[in-house]
């Protein structure tokens, strides 16, 4: 909900790393990186060491965010590393939760877990069309002067608020069940919105 405002103290932040000593990283490779970091996240989830589960979560936002920041200042953006770096970041939203429901070993939670995946899927149809017809119409990333590859659309649920649910999923395994879905309906109704936005905005007539 706040990624727009947030994106902007956060390149702050990151420029003055991707502009120094990173500077010759290949942002790709720290994409890659920050992937691993995510699977380690979850191997550590589902064994129950929640310290190094947190800290390999945080670590892996901060690799996230850093790997678009380099591209974007050292002037080595490319379609397939945006492209990569959503991919990813969906093996990072799976590897955790997954890796606290295999821990947890309960039904409830796993039933709870099916919900969120499910949210997960019906999203990302919801906001990658979108996305995908934003920048059809000369109304992505570029004419709104986003950092991101292609444009994203507001929701509800954004990169800000999956950090503070996932971090709630590590430190409190025993509300799982309440917190994921809990976030599921937030995913929904996030994807609901942007189906009712793109309903009243980007319809056209055929014929």
């Amino acid at each position: 909900m706040f990624d727009q405002i947030l994106r902007i103290p956060k390149e702050k932040v990151l420029e003055p790393l991707a502009q120094g000593p990173l500077k010759n990283t290949n942002p790709t490779t720290m994409t890659v990186i920050a992937c691993g970091v995510s699977v380690a996240a979850g191997v550590t989830a589902w064994q129950g060491q929640t310290g190094l589960t947190l800290g390999l979560w945080f670590l892996n936002r901060f690799l996230d965010g850093l790997d678009g920041t380099i591209a974007r200042v050292n002037h080595k953006q490319s379609d397939f590393g945006g492209y990569l770096d959503i991919v990813l970041d969906m093996v990072a939203y799976v590897s955790i939760p997954l890796g606290m429901a295999l821990g947890m070993n309960e039904k409830n939670v796993f039933l709870a877990l099916a919900l969120l995946f499910a949210a997960f899927y019906i999203n990302s149809a919801a906001w990658m069309m979108l996305a995908a017809n934003l920048e059809k119409r000369g109304q992505g990333a570029t004419t709104k002067k986003e950092f991101t590859t292609v444009t994203m659309p507001r929701a509800i649920i954004e990169g800000g608020e999956t950090i503070l649910f996932y971090s709630l999923f590590i430190l409190f395994p025993e509300r799982l069940t309440i917190l994921f879905g809990l976030l599921a309906v937030l995913v929904l109704a996030s994807a609901t919105l942007q189906v009712s936005w793109a309903h009243r905005n980007i319809r056209e007539k055929i014929g």
